[in-house]
């Protein structure tokens, strides 16, 4: 499609004001089934809108196809199936995040030749409702959100709310593309902004200030999409109008989705490792993004023996998941330091933080 193609916010997009209505997670989230596969963590149990198509397999095996992925489905009592393209409505289910006996993992068993699968290595969407998708036509943060490949290379014009550097948890990952990255959100879909500063004439906003979240922009760029994230590599920005409120569409309730808990994947230094450098900097990566303010008062760093607290600070990475902690002066030689990690961390959706602890010994 050429030339610069110009549109408005989605029908149903509802006018954000910074404040409680911000803070909250969508009801349902729009996805693509490679954004599923790559972060299924982040989509485990949650409410999720998806097109495609619908494909037999082998017996009662049902597929859901979209551009070149697929992804098994398990209907509800009363849901069918239907030919060409349909929105799918549903929950994902990652079965090896649950265990054998969980209800919820419908038809998957695990023997001694099919052992209970790992995390991410069995996806289903349970779905409850299925409809007509009616063609996208013209680019928007709907479309953008639901058939990437439809506008993968064009250049586009598209209006929506300014959400930071997903600092509401709209998106399961970021880009990591620049330090002005941030989310464009329209009702209930999302996409990244990379490549441009968030300021202009009149304006310039903090990808990491939710009160800069009250604003709505009209962003200009060409269309890509890696790792199961689409985004926009913006050539310009300007200060936009919200759009009217219109009355949401009215779905059927669905059960809250179980909150999984982040933990830490990984460490340097590792538990017991030995011989550590007393002026290294402490890292420590999550499996999900977390809220900063919780993480405040609940790293506590002392030597084994001693209940004196050891004075550090710490900085987080909303790209990466991960703290970084700095003591204030270099550690005592030849010392057992331990590092806890207490009770009451939050993850970006509000499902607490595993408690974590390791010890390891300074060299000299």
């Amino acid at each position: 499609m050429a030339g610069q193609i110009r549109v408005a916010v989605v029908a149903g997009a509802m006018v954000v004001i910074a404040g409680s209505s911000l803070a909250q997670s969508p009801a349902r989230r729009l996805a693509t089934i490679d954004s599923l596969r790559q972060f299924p963590g982040f989509f485990h149990l949650q409410n999720i809108l998806l097109r495609g198509e619908f494909a037999e397999s082998t017996g009662t095996r049902i597929l859901l196809k979209a551009d070149t992925d697929e992804v098994r489905v398990e209907l509800a009592d009363g849901v069918r199936t239907t030919t060409g393209v349909v929105e799918v409505r549903g929950q994902l289910v990652d079965v090896g995040r649950l265990e054998p006996d969980d209800p919820r993992a419908g038809r998957a068993t695990a023997s001694a030749e099919n052992p209970w699968p790992k995390p991410g290595e069995e996806l289903f969407v349970r779905v409850t409702d299925v409809s007509e998708g009616q063609p996208i036509t013209s680019p928007s943060v709907r479309g953008l959100a639901l058939e990437p490949w439809r506008f993968e290379g064009q250049k586009v014009t598209l209006i929506g709310n300014f959400r930071g550097r997903n600092l509401f948890g709209d998106l399961p990952g970021a880009p990591a593309s620049s330090r002005y990255d941030f989310v464009l959100r329209s009702a209930d879909a999302a996409i990244w902004v990379t490549g441009l500063r968030p300021r202009g004439r009149g304006f310039d906003l903090d990808v990491d200030r939710r009160l800069d979240s009250g604003q709505w922009v009209e962003v200009s760029g060409t269309v890509t999409r890696a790792r199961g994230l689409v985004r926009l590599d913006a050539t310009g920005i300007s200060l936009a109008k919200a759009p009217a409120a219109e009355p949401a569409s009215v779905e059927a309730a669905a059960p809250p989705p179980a909150k999984v808990p982040a933990e830490v994947v990984f460490s340097a230094p590792t538990n017991d490792e030995m011989d550590v450098s007393p002026t290294a900097p402490l890292r420590i990566q999550f499996s999900r993004g977390l809220r900063e303010p919780s993480l405040a008062t609940r790293f506590r760093l002392s030597y084994v023996g001693d209940t004196t607290a050891i004075p550090f600070k710490l900085t987080y990475s909303a790209a990466s998941r991960a703290v970084e902690i700095r003591p204030a002066a270099p550690l005592e030689r030849f010392r057992t330091v331990r590092l806890e990690l207490t009770e009451g961390g939050e993850a970006f959706d509000g499902a607490p933080v595993t408690p974590w602890t390791i010890t390891f010994s300074t060299g000299g």
